[in-house]
């Protein structure tokens, strides 16, 4: 395993027995693994819901082992209502993809898009790839971190992160993909304000190279929308 996604997660699910399949990043419950596990120890038991992804109801499978199984969890909601549409095709990256919601919502609001959904989790990548064909968007790829393509960069970073890796993971997810921003580049995170949204963005804008700007771009439901911007 030599990807920063997949060590710096696997150490913490190593260290970790927890599994969230409640609302957003606050709400968990016990269980005997975490949803950033590579491969899930829960049966795979699935079953479908419809939501509601760039204003027009999906059918999408979800399962145990895969964050937020039963529903479409309350920070991706807030994120993909406040962080607005793309203006132009790209190549854009869901980070931390779980059952693919963020990568669906880009690639129906951008079908001309490329949409790389990154995860961890063998199970989740196999739902979103499941996902997409259910409902016709072709340009999502979901992968793990050692098929992402080392030299391939983003117009658009969207991610709702793992926060419950530890700050110091977190930290070092976002400093691995965060720096791949194209120049003129966005990306958007969602963090619950209780697990220190405010004090992320002064830290990315000290740690992030000359260039990057970070800021605050909505707030709803004890979330925050952070912008990253690369000029």
């Amino acid at each position: 395993m030599n990807s920063k996604y997949e060590s710096v997660v696997d150490s913490c699910s190593k260290r970790q027995k927890v599994v969230d399949v409640g609302e957003g990043q606050g709400k968990q419950q016990q269980g005997n693994e975490q949803y950033f596990a590579a491969q899930p120890a829960s049966t795979d038991l699935r079953h479908q819901l419809t939501v509601t992804l760039a204003g027009e109801p999906m059918k999408v499978e979800v399962s145990q082992g895969v964050f937020s199984s039963h529903r479409l969890d309350l920070g991706t909601s807030v994120l993909l209502r406040h962080a607005p549409e793309p203006e132009h095709p790209g190549t854009f990256l869901d980070l931390g993809c779980g059952w693919g919601p963020i990568a669906l919502h880009l690639a129906k609001l951008s079908p001309q898009s490329t949409v790389w959904a990154l995860d961890i989790n063998e199970r989740a990548l196999d739902l979103t790839r499941q996902n997409a064909r259910i409902n016709g968007l072709s340009a999502v790829r979901a992968v793990n971190a050692d098929q992402l393509p080392a030299d391939l960069t983003f117009d658009q970073i969207w991610s709702n992160p793992p926060i419950r890796v530890g700050k110091e993971a977190l930290h070092q997810l976002l400093m691995a993909y965060l720096p791949r921003l194209n120049t003129g580049g966005v990306a958007y995170l969602v963090v619950q304000r209780n697990l220190g949204s405010d004090s992320l963005i002064p830290w990315l804008q000290e740690h992030l190279p000359a260039g990057f700007e970070v800021s605050k771009y909505a707030s709803s439901k004890g979330y925050r929308v952070i912008e990253v911007t690369r000029a």
